[in-house]
């Protein structure tokens, strides 16, 4: 599997995706400049990685979404090709309008970083597999902006086709108000597009790939894409 990661200015876990992606793949994904217009030729997964483009400054991810290389990711995923956005990502991949929905201020207008529980809705996913329906993996989290919000009619088209894959839970799976972090939509972590080949998700599997990080739960995302990437 050829991955790519995108790199803004601002961003700063473009290292720990790359580095997911190294140890459980075995191949160094390639780093792209914001201001490149193309792919590298063969890429399968293009990440994009959480931090703080452009510093956040107008809404989290619109500087960045009005970068070269956008057009290229979006014709990579019309292609068929997969993306992951994570954190930042997930707004940077909303605001290009891959999915739908935008993320907001926190419900507690503060900064939350933590490690959170995540319940796995859907197991039949690209970015999923490896997991089983119901599992709740743990995962960490650093954002000021990750609650989830769709109208009424596009949260309804989510759930009913099943395209929400992760939601915040307590570590015995149940959806609760306490066990959200930022406010989101019916718990909403992470959701696919109607194809399949794009998830966005706030939280960072990535920094939980490694027993050194203190566990593993995060592996299986990357787990996944290499079996179909």
């Amino acid at each position: 599997m050829k991955s790519a990661v995108l790199v803004f200015p601002g961003i700063n876990r473009e290292r720990d995706m790359a580095r997911a992606f190294e140890v459980v793949t075995g191949v160094k994904p390639v780093m792209v400049w914001h201001t490149e217009t193309e792919l590298p030729e063969g890429i399968d997964v293009v990440a994009v990685p959480g931090g703080f483009s452009y510093g956040d400054y107008l809404r989290c991810g619109a500087i960045a979404a009005r970068s070269p290389i956008i057009d290229a990711v979006k014709r990579h995923a019309e292609r068929g090709g997969y993306v992951l956005g994570v954190c930042n990502g997930f707004q940077i991949v909303t605001e290009i309008g891959l999915l739908p929905g935008a993320l907001m201020r926190n419900a507690s207008l503060k900064f939350v970083c933590k490690e959170v529980h995540l319940r796995v809705d859907d197991p039949t996913t690209a970015f999923t597999s490896a997991y089983t329906a119901g599992q709740v993996i743990r995962c960490p989290i650093a954002h000021g902006e990750g609650n989830y919000y769709a109208d009424p009619e596009t949260l309804a088209r989510l759930e009913g086709e099943g395209r929400v894959v992760f939601r915040y839970c307590d570590e015995l799976g149940r959806t609760t108000e306490a066990a959200d972090p930022n406010g989101s939509l019916n718990h909403i972590a992470g959701i696919v597009n109607e194809r399949g080949n794009v998830l966005g998700m706030m939280p960072h599997p990535e920094n939980l790939i490694e027993a050194l990080q203190g566990g593993t739960d995060g592996r299986g995302l990357f787990e996944s894409l290499a079996k179909v990437a």
